[in-house]
């Protein structure tokens, strides 16, 4: 009796072929970079060429904005600024927990010069309200840190009509940037606005479809091309604004242990316990970025453990997707717009 042999084709395009490698390739060399470099280890041994003097800057007589301020990152950012002599408006979108982080930080830093600030950056409306309320205040602000973020693993809409990840990450973002300008005008060469990206960025280029409305939805990797997007417009509103004494930096904290992570990658957050950074860990190239004299930096760079890092892994297909970003801008303007004419 002859054996019977079973033969199997597949037949897939080679487009679809090609990016299935390269998507595969991107996740995996970011996983392999990430946990060399981004976990606690990482900032023991990238600390070691640290210099102590740079962080002892004074920040008396600054206004320093600090989005998503009452817990991780956000925190640890405001405690820090706070440290070190800075008027610290914190913008939170829960005003018990908010105040609850605003007294803990007075508490700690005995800086009475802290002032919470109630708004959901997912909500334009809400942006707008704030920026209005702030700039009656007519005060310059020197420092502006877009750290309020999230990630939703379900598509989520919000009242306005938004994918919830994006309305936060990339339309809150560039609201709140743009509606800020005129005070950080008024801080002449002094202000800067510091984007609190991630390392996530590496394994996504950037996309025009910013809601992803094409495909099965994914959480995690909507969060990874907002934050691509983070990077892309730091660089733009560089470009920009290099004339108006506005320098704009972005950067990644690493891997930190914060609630936000707890609740976004539980499973995460589990198999690296006890690697990951603290809170603390994660805001020192925010603080350090906020306190360096400008001609250390390069407006537009993007930043980890207080050094310039790449934008791309090498071999990723990244690098060339930036050219998109003059129309995202142009998205982004006109959602804006569009906003404003429904009301």
């Amino acid at each position: 009796m002859k054996s019977a042999t079973l033969h199997f084709e597949f037949h897939i395009p080679i487009t679809a072929l090609a990016m299935f490698l390269l998507k595969t390739w991107r996740a995996s060399a970011f996983g392999v970079y990430g946990y060399l470099n981004f976990t606690r280890n990482g900032f023991l041994e990238n600390s070691k060429k640290f210099k102590p003097e740079d962080m002892e800057i004074r920040l008396d007589g600054k206004n320093c904005v600090v989005t998503g301020a009452n817990s991780g990152i956000g925190f640890a950012t405001a405690e820090g600024l706070a440290s070190r002599g800075a008027t610290v408006y914190m913008v939170c979108r829960n005003m018990e927990r908010g105040e609850t982080a605003l007294s803990k930080i007075q508490s700690s830093t005995g800086n009475p010069n802290l002032h919470l600030e109630v708004c959901d950056i997912s909500s334009i409306s809400e942006i707008k309200s704030f920026a209005s309320r702030f700039s009656s205040k007519d005060v310059p602000v020197h420092v502006l840190v877009n750290n309020a973020g999230l990630m939703e693993h379900k598509r989520v809409t919000t009242s306005e009509g938004f994918e919830l990840n994006f309305a936060v990450n990339v339309l809150g973002t560039y609201a709140i940037t743009e509606l800020m300008l005129p005070l950080l005008e008024k801080a002449s060469l002094d202000a800067r606005v510091i984007m609190v990206s991630s390392g996530g960025m590496y394994s996504s280029p950037l996309t025009s479809d910013l809601q992803f409305s094409n495909g099965k939805f994914d959480g995690v990797e909507q969060y990874a091309r907002n934050k691509r997007v983070q990077v892309a417009q730091t660089e733009k509103w560089a470009e920009m604004y290099k004339n108006k004494g506005i320098d704009f930096y972005s950067m990644h904290p690493g891997w930190a242990e914060t609630p936000g992570v707890a609740t976004s990658l539980p499973d995460f957050n589990k198999w690296l316990s006890g690697k990951l950074r603290t809170s603390g860990e994660g805001a020192d190239t925010v603080i350090w970025l906020a306190l360096q004299p400008k001609e250390k930096l390069v407006s537009g760079g993007f930043y980890f453990d207080r050094a310039e890092a790449p934008k791309h892994l090498n071999f990723a297909g990244t690098s060339q997707s930036h050219g998109k970003i003059d129309s995202i801008f142009d998205t982004l303007r006109s959602m804006l717009v569009s906003h404003d004419s429904k009301k």
